[in-house]
């Protein structure tokens, strides 16, 4: 298999394991930045220059896709399938899983369990709004922040009127949400290759925190996901089209919920914690399904 993967830096531990991996099972692989990826489009055809050459020929493309360049990358990615090229995340599948409101209407439609959401644009509805999701705690949450940035817990209703109008102020997109108590700050991050969840973690926030990512300095470890989480992960995966996704879950009263999904998900935490080779599961997958 002739290989891409698409990342700005190739010393990224991802990028790096990815390569590594594809590299172990005989594979040619090239990381591309694609911020220097330039393209022609025209009712002839598709052509990608990278660095003043033309490249093309790639079996299978991985993309590592930042939230800061998700527009342009994704345009890139597009590319890259209209010359023919396989990724088990599409670019339109990408912009799905980045857009949390849109995200979690998509989810919603397929009957997964998520935490009640709100959303609205006028000041003058704000009270009304507060009032359809219940009483706080609430949890504010940036429309496309990444790694538990942006993600606010209000404890009082004054409190909530406070930040919504701080954000709206900013032109700032967010949606509000209900918080799960029961959950102690805990969710499971469940790592997602194809139809099977290839490793689970689970990650605690903090002291004095709720966000568990382990970039905000929660603790992890692994874990073995109940079946009906499991499902749950490969199918909220599935419905916003992505076939490598890492789904965050927490435990709730009602059963099983879905916080997010994350269509770059990163692999140092989950491969360190899970003691698990999932690099090489995804190279393994991709490499199947371009054949």
């Amino acid at each position: 298999m002739k290989l891409a993967v698409l990342s700005r830096n190739s010393k990224l531990y991802s990028t790096r394991r990815l390569v590594e991996a594809a590299r172990e099972r005989g594979h040619s692989v090239r990381v591309l930045d694609p911020l220097r990826c330039y393209m022609r489009i025209s009712s002839e055809g598709f052509t990608v220059h990278y660095k003043g050459k033309p490249v093309g020929g790639y079996d299978a493309v991985i993309p590592r896709i930042g939230a800061s360049v998700t527009r342009y990358g994704t345009a890139v990615l597009r590319q890259f399938e209209m010359m023919g090229s396989y990724t088990p995340n599409p670019s339109d599948a990408i912009l799905r899983a980045r857009d949390k409101l849109r995200a979690h209407q998509l989810l919603a439609a397929q009957g997964i369990g998520l935490p009640v959401t709100v959303f609205g644009d006028n000041p003058d509805d704000t009270a009304d709004l507060l009032s359809m999701l219940g009483p706080p705690p609430h949890v504010i949450k940036l429309n496309e922040g990444t790694q538990g940035a942006g993600v606010m817990l209000t404890e009082k209703l004054s409190a909530s009127r406070g930040v919504v109008e701080a954000l709206r102020g900013l032109y700032a997109n967010f949606v509000v949400q209900e918080f799960i108590g029961e959950a102690e700050g805990a969710d499971l991050r469940c790592f997602v290759v194809g139809n099977q969840v290839v490793a689970t973690m689970r990650r605690q926030a903090p002291e004095g925190d709720f966000r568990s990512n382990l970039h905000r300095g929660g603790t992890a470890e692994p874990v073995e996901a109940t079946q009906d989480e499991k499902s749950m992960a490969i199918r909220a995966a599935e419905v916003l089209g992505l076939r490598v996704a890492g789904v965050d879950l927490i435990r709730s009263r009602r059963g099983p919920m879905v916080l997010e999904v994350n269509s770059t998900p990163g692999l140092e935490g989950i491969e360190a914690v899970c003691n698990a080779d999932v690099a090489g599961r995804i190279i393994e997958y991709v490499a199947a399904k371009s054949e």
